[in-house]
């Protein structure tokens, strides 16, 4: 397994209404397209306006036909849209496992 790794940075203030809006409106047509959700978490120490959310996927090649997926659904268009205004910076990364590490 890969896993997706994306570090969103949000003006601040606004880390609790993106909980929100990703709780209502962007998880469950992440989470029916793209599967396998791992977590969300927020930044306590360090800069708290950020926000990490992981994906896990087969391989790179299925996190691609996948996202290609959902990129075309309107309802993720949507919620893109709004969260986008949140935004400032972000980090996407594809973390690829260790071979020791556990299954």
């Amino acid at each position: 397994m890969v896993i997706d790794y994306r570090a969103y940075t949000f003006v601040p203030g606004t880390v609790p209404d993106f909980l929100e809006m990703f709780e209502k409106e962007g998880m469950a047509v992440q989470q029916r397209i793209l599967g396998n959700f791992i977590g969300m978490y927020r930044t306590e120490i360090g800069n708290t306006n950020e926000v990490i959310h992981m994906w896990g996927y087969e391989d790179a090649a299925e996190r691609q036909r996948l996202r290609a997926i959902l990129a075309k659904d309107p309802d993720f268009d949507a919620y893109v849209k709004k969260a986008r205004k949140l935004i400032t910076n972000q980090d996407v990364r594809l973390l690829i496992p260790a071979p020791f590490n556990p299954k």
